[in-house]
């Protein structure tokens, strides 16, 4: 894949709009108590850092094409140079897989301008 000249840019926190976003997905994943600690533990997480393409093969995820509405609109929130907000990520051990909790499409558009672009996240345990 052909890296971009594009810098992608983010925030130093995510947005606060993020964690309802993750625990409406979690929610669906895990019991609502357990949804709402996981969420807890990502708001108290440190951001770090990991290469897009190891998240994509640690979740197991298929890449959303720039086709996708969403991948499209943050794709041209990088070429306009916007800052983005972190990702949320969740260790699954039981499942042996990473899940996304918020920023999946934030991921894809990434992907698309480098595989190898370093993408800021919370990570925290299921």
């Amino acid at each position: 894949m052909a890296k971009s000249s594009a810098e992608i840019r983010w925030l130093a926190e995510c947005e606060p709009h993020n964690y309802p976003a993750a625990l409406s997905y979690l929610s669906l994943l895990y019991p609502p108590a357990k949804a709402k600690g996981i969420v807890a533990k990502l708001k108290a997480a440190h951001v770090s850092e990991f290469k897009a393409k190891d998240i994509f093969r640690a979740s197991a995820l298929s890449l959303l094409g720039v086709s996708n509405s969403h991948v499209e609109r943050d794709r041209r929130k990088i070429e306009a140079g916007k800052l983005l907000s972190p990702i949320l990520l969740v260790r699954d051990p039981v499942h042996g897989k990473l899940v996304i909790a918020d920023g999946y499409h934030r991921l894809c558009a990434l992907y698309s301008f480098d595989e190898d672009a370093l993408v800021r996240c919370k990570i925290g345990n299921a």
